[in-house]
């Protein structure tokens, strides 16, 4: 089973930290990058479960972007997990354990949670700088 804890780490630490911010913060670009954050998590997780077309995260305003952030984070974990617990990663994992890519040219989850925390490092420093 994939260990998501350091994703869902990152995520719970910047949603507390957008909850907490003062409104000024919010409108001077840290709900923006949150909101964008949210919108690119929310699409992967949508990726790896096959959703079909991509729904984009609406626009709920500043207050709530703390929420979007620990929703699209934690639905990106848990697809994670499903991914890497599916028979086919399973499979792939024996043969090519090191892979970063799957046979047909998709990220393994190891590598899109990677860079999925590496997104939201990157987003909380954009924001509360």
């Amino acid at each position: 089973m994939l260990d998501t804890s350091p994703l869902t780490a990152v995520v719970d630490r910047f949603a507390d930290r957008l909850r907490a911010a003062p409104q000024s913060r919010l409108q001077q670009g840290a709900a923006a990058v949150a909101l964008e954050l949210a919108r690119e998590l929310s699409v992967r997780a949508q990726r790896l479960e096959g959703a079909g077309p991509a729904r984009e995260m609406p626009d709920a305003g500043i207050f709530v972007v703390g929420d979007q952030v620990a929703v699209a984070g934690l639905d990106l974990a848990e697809a994670l997990r499903g991914a890497a617990a599916a028979p086919e990663a399973a499979a792939g994992a024996s043969t090519a354990s090191s892979a970063s890519t799957a046979g047909d040219g998709t990220k393994a989850p190891s590598v899109i949670l990677d860079e999925a925390v590496r997104l939201v490092e990157q987003a909380d420093v954009r924001a509360m700088r």
